[in-house]
């Protein structure tokens, strides 16, 4: 029988964890891979990664240890840290968010995705509704697309007139500038593809009963105006970066590069350092010797289809 005190039964019960955090990625890999049988054809001729994927994993792996980092140092520290994420549909926003949140402790490091306002909220100062979610002491918060939707969607599908897009170049500034006063360090991404990779994996998610879900009306509407949203890019990335909070942008064509680069770039923004931490020390578990397991019903128990 294998001693599993013994140090090379614990080494490889590490190198078992290891493996795990690689099939973990690996898992998202073939997801964002998948292709339909209309496309395969189309992908034959779409342009592929050029970062090798050993080194893509080894290096993403070793940029979420130092996020883990970077998270310790913003709770030690009691820093608030917004990050926004911006740019066309299908662009990568999600891929480099799902990849900062793989590793980190989500009570500290939260997601912000919101709907379309209600009623209610249409009502209300455009920014209210996005300030219940501003980080406290110790906490980042990442905005899946954020104010910014009144510059964009809301510009060009015409849910805002004129007066009320005016109204938020003026503002914007400022509310970012008062986040900025009080001690919420602000850092912005656009991600950017081209028309043709835009293309594509809108028709990945056209084929791929899958990924149909990422695919909404707004979606399609933004192919029909590519170049009204061009435009009303190139006017916000302008008129809203602020040196106290400036766009940054990450090219998407080639996802392993946006991620790797944008994570990179991010870690970048915010000077951190180690934080001392005490050593633990795993307590030995108490053995009554008097207790007896009860023996539970097995209705209680999932069918173990898979595995012996």
């Amino acid at each position: 029988m294998t001693d599993e005190h013994h140090p090379a039964a614990t080494h490889s019960w590490v190198d078992l964890e290891l493996q795990d955090d690689f099939d973990e990625e690996l898992e998202q890999e073939v997801d964002d891979s998948r292709i339909p049988a209309e496309l395969r054809e189309l992908l034959s001729k779409h342009k592929k990664s050029t970062i090798d994927r050993n080194f893509y994993f080894r290096e993403l792996m070793r940029l979420q240890a130092e996020l883990v980092k970077l998270q310790d140092w913003v709770e030690e520290k009691k820093l608030k840290v917004v990050v926004l994420f911006e740019g066309r549909d299908s662009a990568g926003k999600g891929g480099v968010i799902k990849r900062i949140m793989q590793r980190v402790n989500p009570r500290t490091c939260r997601v912000i995705a919101l709907p379309a306002p209600s009623d209610r909220e249409k009502t209300q100062w455009y920014f209210q509704r996005y300030v219940p979610h501003l980080p406290a002491a110790g906490e980042i918060v990442l905005f899946d697309r954020s104010w910014y939707n009144r510059a964009g969607v809301e510009r060009v599908m015409g849910f805002a007139n004129d007066q009320q897009v005016e109204d938020f170049f003026h503002d914007v500034p400022e509310f970012e500038r008062m986040l900025v006063r009080s001690g919420i360090t602000v850092i912005k991404y656009w991600f950017s593809i081209t028309d043709e990779e835009q293309q594509f994996r809108f028709l990945m998610r056209v084929h791929d009963p899958i990924k149909q879900w990422k695919l909404s009306p707004m979606d399609l509407q933004s192919r029909v105006r590519w170049e009204q949203y061009t435009k009303a890019k190139e006017d916000m990335l302008k008129r809203t970066s602020i040196p106290e909070a400036a766009w940054h942008i990450v090219e998407g064509n080639d996802k392993k590069q946006a991620r790797l680069n944008c994570i990179a770039h991010f870690l970048s923004q915010i000077p951190y350092g180690e934080v001392p931490h005490e050593e633990i020390v795993l307590p030995e578990r108490v053995y009554n010797p008097n207790y007896e397991r009860a023996t539970l019903p097995p209705e209680l128990f999932v069918p173990k289809i898979y595995g012996e």
